[in-house]
């Protein structure tokens, strides 16, 4: 890894030299009921729309590489001939501007499962590979507890990670295409006071997480509560609308449409995210559903977060933003849960 030494006045010139491809990045889409400013990621085409200082993202940047809703293919019928189309959906690369570390993480957990998995999917890794993704160091929220799961700080993913040291910037360079890029911008190597400065921020930042969750064996005391009655309790709350994967950034459970036309001339094939918590997410032919309650289908998104992801992977397909946690509207989130199976709560 190259490290060097960026003046904030030059961070408007990487905007421009990289214009030139889709920027996504974090802007504001409006104000809450606290006149806080809500923040998401969308196309960026002047960089005073970037909110860099954003302390959180309601949604993350997971619709540009994994769509609510996709055509996979369509198929048409001209006379007698058949014709079929097949799009990947990636008109030209994307630069993803201000990526906090949880984000960067939710990708390389992603990438297990659809880019190197034995089934990897080209939709996913048709965009995955045509990114160019410049992350940012963050304001530890009070529901955030991606500290405990590991992911506060992001090693790979990127090709520039940006750590604010007042008025300058601390920047990691992952790629060549991101050092190439540097060469357009006045940069130096970092002193031995720049290393002092980060290593000031860095430990600064982790003094201000405070939620937490304990995994110690977390793997097993989830095998050991599989018929708890404290999912039942926590089912009971649970209004199975699907919000928390709708802005989880590492839910990935989708199904598969076909769309067929009247006159049988035309079809399409569509993809659409799912959440394992609605209530047809396990439903099959002849009508039977194999997750009815919603208790059981609550416990099922833990243990495939906590539980199966890990046997597969040995990591936690869960970042701790908090995001589902605060979006919920039942105010189940995931600190308090895993206490609870913990027994640590009542």
């Amino acid at each position: 890894m190259i490290f060097k030494i960026c003046s904030k006045e030059e961070l408007p010139k990487l905007f421009d030299v990289l214009s030139e491809n889709h920027i996504v990045g974090p802007v504001k889409q409006g104000v809450d009921k606290e006149d806080q400013a809500i923040i998401s990621f969308d196309i960026v085409r002047d960089f005073s729309q970037l909110q860099l200082d954003y302390s959180s993202a309601k949604f993350s940047p997971k619709k540009y590489f994994l769509p609510h809703q996709e055509t996979l293919s369509t198929f048409d019928m001209a006379e007698s001939d058949w014709r079929e189309k097949v799009d990947f959906n990636i008109g030209k690369p994307s630069v993803f501007f201000g990526m906090h570390a949880c984000d960067i993480n939710a990708l390389n957990k992603l990438d297990k499962v659809l880019l190197e998995s034995v089934y990897p999917s080209p939709y996913y890794s048709s965009k995955r590979r045509n990114m160019f993704i410049i992350g940012m160091d963050c304001e530890p929220q009070p529901f955030c507890f991606c500290r405990s799961m590991g992911t506060d700080t992001a090693l790979h993913g990127f090709d520039m990670f940006l750590t604010d040291l007042g008025e300058k910037y601390f920047v990691e360079i992952l790629s060549a295409t991101a050092f190439n890029w540097l060469k357009n911008l006045e940069t130096r190597d970092p002193t031995e006071e720049d290393h002092l400065g980060y290593m000031a921020a860095v430990a600064e930042r982790n003094k201000k997480f405070t939620a937490q969750v304990d995994t110690t064996d977390l793997t097993k005391i989830l095998d050991m509560v599989f018929q708890a009655p404290v999912w039942q309790k926590w089912g009971e709350r649970c209004l199975s609308c699907g919000t928390c994967a709708n802005v989880c950034p590492t839910c990935y459970c989708y199904g598969v449409e076909e769309q067929v036309s009247l006159d049988l001339q035309r079809a399409a094939k569509v993809k659409h995210l799912h959440s394992c918590n609605l209530i047809d997410f396990a439903e099959v032919a002849g009508g039977h559903n194999f997750r009815q309650e919603s208790h059981v289908r609550l416990k099922y998104r833990y243990y495939h977060k906590h539980r199966g992801f890990v046997e597969a992977f040995e990591e936690s397909l869960c970042v701790g933003c908090g995001r589902c946690g605060e979006a919920c509207l039942a105010g189940i989130n995931v600190p308090e849960v895993i206490a609870s199976v913990r027994g640590e709560e009542d």
